[in-house]
């Protein structure tokens, strides 16, 4: 069976790793021409950390990163609001890991490199569009530094795994649109001395009013115990334009939110204007949609499901994809592979939809949203007055059920 793999990100190579496990062959072709170490911070759930330790790389991936040791929601004033134990703090087998998102992608590009052989990843090949017929599949290319036709190529399937702006998928969707909601995000990092446990995800304000997320990536960087520290900062506008794709961010744009967040416990303004890199980003999604799989041609990752970046799902959700799609092909290895790409949509298209609509509406810092609410998006005399921390802790426990990494739940995928 001939597989190519469209997209040499996360969710593909990945995909290609555990072919590999199963004995199955694949090509892989990313449109960058080099793989370089670039974007900012990833948390690594433990569903996501699931499968990377299922490919051998769980290890590599503590060496390079920081374990989470606890989630902690405070209002845009500094106010604590809830706070709830991670990882293998929280009972887990596996830690909760925030790492670089290049060392991340670097990490699997050398393990494919070495694994499937240096023959097997192409970098340089943008996709320009699928064919296919009743005996197999040819994929385009075009090079991506000089936009000269690259040698098209045959396969038994294709797996589109080209992100949120899949060429592939627009074969089949040609009308469709990204979905904006006025939300906009600013991501970067910067040399700090830890903050709180110096193990601590944060979650501070909500989007309407200004958003942080922060958590440390890279620890001791000096012998003053700095830490690289990634944040990203939200906010919600009507009618606003929305902004470019990891294109360098300017300060003007957004800094003046945050002026005023100057806690006991951190200097929010300080830690934004003393980034080393900052890069901008929309935030959007697409509709989930009723078809992943298209005779031979199948969809995997930000391909299939583009969601908000909310609750570090996106990269689970593709990891998750990957396994279960090779279990399939692996499972069918001797028929029609059709049956398995037709097979893993079963699988796994549900559930990630109702992941796409639970983060516009429930997302994990619903938790924030709803102190908000009630207390009127001012400061509060008391938490327990507003809501218990049980209540909390279902809003909580609610988003972790629906992403599938809940304890209370059968280990899902």
């Amino acid at each position: 069976m001939k597989i190519a793999i469209v997209g040499g990100g996360i969710g593909g190579l990945s995909l290609a790793l555990a072919l590999k496990q199963r004995g199955l062959a694949c090509e892989v072709f990313e449109t960058v021409p080099e793989v370089r170490e670039v974007g900012v911070g990833i948390t690594l759930l433990p569903h996501a950390m699931r499968e990377l330790a299922a490919l051998g790389l769980q290890a590599q991936l503590e060496a390079l990163g920081i374990e989470n040791e606890e989630s902690v929601c405070f209002n845009r004033f500094g106010q604590f609001i809830y706070k709830e134990p991670r990882g293998r703090h929280a009972g887990y087998d596996l830690p909760e890991i925030g790492i670089p998102r290049g060392k991340l992608h670097r990490l699997l590009y050398e393990a494919a490199l070495e694994r499937l052989g240096a023959g097997a990843v192409h970098t340089d090949h943008r996709c320009t569009g699928v064919d296919q017929d009743d005996s197999g599949a040819t994929v385009h290319f075009m090079q991506t530094s000089s936009g000269a036709d690259l040698p098209s190529r045959r396969a038994d399937v294709v797996i589109a795994c080209d992100g949120v702006n899949s060429t592939v998928r627009s074969q089949f969707y040609p009308d469709e649109k990204t979905a904006f909601a006025g939300i906009n995000t600013w991501r970067g990092v910067t040399r700090h001395q830890p903050i709180l446990t110096g193990k601590s995800y944060l979650r501070v304000g909500s989007i309407d009013t200004g958003k942080m997320v922060i958590y440390p990536i890279v620890d001791h960087l000096d012998d003053q115990g700095s830490q690289l520290v990634n944040w990203v900062a939200e906010i919600r506008h009507d009618n606003a334009a929305m902004n470019d794709w990891n294109r360098p961010g300017d300060l003007k744009d957004f800094l003046d939110i945050f002026k005023d967040w100057r806690f006991s416990w951190l200097d929010v303004s300080a830690l934004i204007a003393n980034a080393e890199q900052i890069l901008e980003y929309p935030m959007v999604d697409k509709d989930p949609v009723p078809q992943w799989t298209f005779g031979r041609v199948t969809l995997l990752g930000d391909a299939a499901h583009p969601m908000y970046a909310r609750g570090s799902n996106g990269s689970a959700q593709a990891l998750i994809d990957a396994r279960v799609l090779a279990e399939q092909l692996a499972a069918h290895a001797g028929g029609d592979a059709r049956a398995a790409l037709r097979a893993y949509e079963e699988l796994r298209r549900a559930p990630t939809a109702q992941l796409v609509l639970t983060n516009r509406s429930v997302p994990p810092d619903f938790i924030n949203i709803k102190v908000d609410e009630l207390s009127g998006g001012k400061p509060f005399a008391n938490i327990n007055e507003l809501i218990s921390q049980q209540e909390l802790r279902k809003i909580s426990e609610h988003y972790k059920k629906v992403a599938g990494f809940s304890l209370e739940t059968p280990k899902a995928g």
